[in-house]
């Protein structure tokens, strides 16, 4: 109401006083709401004593902050882990490693056999090699997949292209390379962007056991961890020691379930614990 309604006692009936106490009410709601915004920024205010540092956030770190975010956000994460016995892949590794360094020129890591199955594994279920869209799941056509690799302040996932078309000899170059470019700060935008899944190698600094936050908008991620000797029994009831490594995969329950990554967590598993000079070759 106008307040030129309200100075004479005859002009005013009580009537008019409701609409002034509806207006109050009004009025008071936006300052009830500012409040608020103090308070969101005190929780996220962290005091500051004399000795601490504070280290501004890189652009790179804010770009990690907010994927790993929305994917731990909007993917319902699940986990699972199949234990591998890599027993004779360990001894051709070693055994040609020497060699393969004076012809080649770089390294031949394990890793390189590990990346090789996956995309192997990755070409006969497709399904894993997938996004959420949606309204809609988008099988990719093309196997990239992301490799981890990280520096002192920043976490980077460079893709090796058509993964599956590449021999281990060649994916052992493409690792090198990569590694390379992101530690002398020379990664493009191409060689990071495409990924369909993501394999990273955790057992570089010694881990056994992890669960990675899948790379959004990718369907998994692949934690290849440590390998380590440990006693096994055999299939004749024979205590031996074997080497053995973790593969522990973290998958977005939107679009996955356990059955198929069981399934593919075996051929990978297969796979490795088949690799041998008898029957495998890096070229």
């Amino acid at each position: 109401m106008e307040s030129g309604n309200i100075p004479t006692a005859a002009s005013a009936p009580k009537a008019e006083a409701a609409p002034k106490a509806a207006e109050a009410p009004k009025q008071e709601a936006p300052k009830a709401a500012a409040p608020s915004k103090p308070a969101k920024s005190a929780a996220t205010n962290v005091p500051v004593v004399p000795g601490d540092e504070e280290i501004p956030v890189t652009g790179v770190r804010k770009a990690i902050a907010a994927n790993m975010l929305k994917s731990k956000h909007e993917a319902p994460h699940a986990w699972t882990m199949m234990e591998i016995d890599v027993t004779n892949l360990v001894e051709y590794r070693n055994s040609i490693k020497g060699e393969f360094k004076k012809k080649e020129g770089f390294n031949l890591t394990f890793f390189a056999f590990f990346v090789k199955a996956v995309a192997q594994a990755l070409k006969e279920y497709p399904q894993i090699n997938s996004m959420w869209a949606g309204d809609k799941i988008v099988r990719k056509k093309d196997i990239n997949l992301n490799i981890a690799v990280a520096t002192d302040d920043a976490l980077y996932t460079p893709v090796i292209k058509n993964a599956d078309e590449k021999t281990i000899k060649g994916i052992a170059r493409e690792i090198g390379e990569l590694a390379g470019k992101v530690r002398a700060g020379k990664l493009t935008g191409a060689e990071m962007s495409g990924g369909t899944f993501t394999v990273n190698n955790t057992g570089s600094f010694g881990s056994v056991q992890s669960m990675g936050i899948i790379n959004h908008p990718q369907a998994a991620i692949l934690q290849v961890e440590s390998i380590v000797k440990r006693p096994v029994v055999m299939d004749n009831g024979m205590i031996a020691v074997r080497d053995m490594v973790n593969l522990c995969m973290s998958l977005d329950h939107r679009v996955l379930d356990g059955l198929v990554c069981g399934q593919f967590l075996q051929r990978v598993k297969e796979i490795l614990e088949n690799t041998s000079k008898e029957n495998t070759s890096v070229y």
